[in-house]
């Protein structure tokens, strides 16, 4: 298959992982907030591990300069950071957020804003091979697990209903899939653009990981709970070493 379909499949994945907000209703609030922080753990494993074992040595092998990737990275990290701050874009991964900080539509903005630059990461990762694009791909769909289950929270907190919170959660996240097009098409109009891409996703992976993620994974205070996220933590680490090392059979 083309890049452009495996990554609309793995768009549409991503986009599908939003309504898992549908298991709410069978289980408890109380049940969900003790399953999300192994949830996290996992999925800041793997953003982070999606980062320093693929996306760091692919745009190094493309760029040929460290320290351009390097300082592209930090331009990502940067980046989001200053759309974390302007949308108030915060990822709470519990599933009781502050709704008074983060109502239910600027969160869908945010979102939309985070699920439209994930797409553009897809396709650029699968543009260079399908050995990039998957492991990157289950990264983001890893993250967005406890993302959309917190987001589903924000917005029930904020006055919709089941329904309307899972109709509108899945529309935002089918954004990534505009991103994919529209980093199709600069791909196709621009020039050695993933010497810019994929370092600008590495820095957006650990920003998220390293300032979002383990923030949270740090609140848990049962002390046996703490030590099994963190191995969870190490496990999403060597799953993503484990992919990099099978891509090259």
């Amino acid at each position: 298959m083309t890049p452009l379909i495996l990554s609309l499949l793995g768009s549409f994945t991503v986009a599908l992982i939003s309504v898992i907000g549908i298991i709410t209703f069978s289980l408890s609030e109380k049940l969900l907030n003790k399953i999300l922080i192994f949830f996290v753990s996992f999925s800041a494993g793997a953003l982070i591990g999606g980062a320093f074992f693929h996306l760091l040595p692919e745009a190094i092998d493309i760029n040929k300069d460290p320290a351009k990737v390097f300082a592209y990275s930090l331009t990502g990290f940067c980046l989001f950071f200053l759309i974390e701050r302007i949308l108030r874009w915060h990822h709470c991964h519990k599933f009781d957020c502050d709704t008074h900080r983060h109502l239910g539509f600027l969160n869908l903005i945010g979102d939309g804003v985070h699920n439209f630059l994930d797409g553009i990461i897809i396709i650029s990762a699968f543009s260079v091979n399908a050995a990039l694009g998957i492991p990157i791909t289950v990264s983001i769909i890893l993250h967005e697990v406890p993302q959309e289950l917190s987001d589903y929270g924000v917005l029930l907190h904020s006055g919709f209903t089941k329904t309307r919170a899972l109709f509108y959660n899945f529309m935002a996240a089918a954004i990534a899939i505009i991103g994919v097009i529209a980093g199709y098409l600069l791909l196709d109009s621009i020039q050695n653009i993933n010497q810019y891409l994929i370092p600008f996703a590495a820095g957006n992976f650990i920003y998220i990981g390293a300032s979002d993620l383990i923030p949270e994974i740090h609140q848990e205070r049962n002390a046996v709970k703490s030590l099994f996220s963190f191995l969870i933590f190490l496990s999403a680490l060597f799953f993503m070493f484990w992919l990099k090392s099978f891509s090259k059979l």
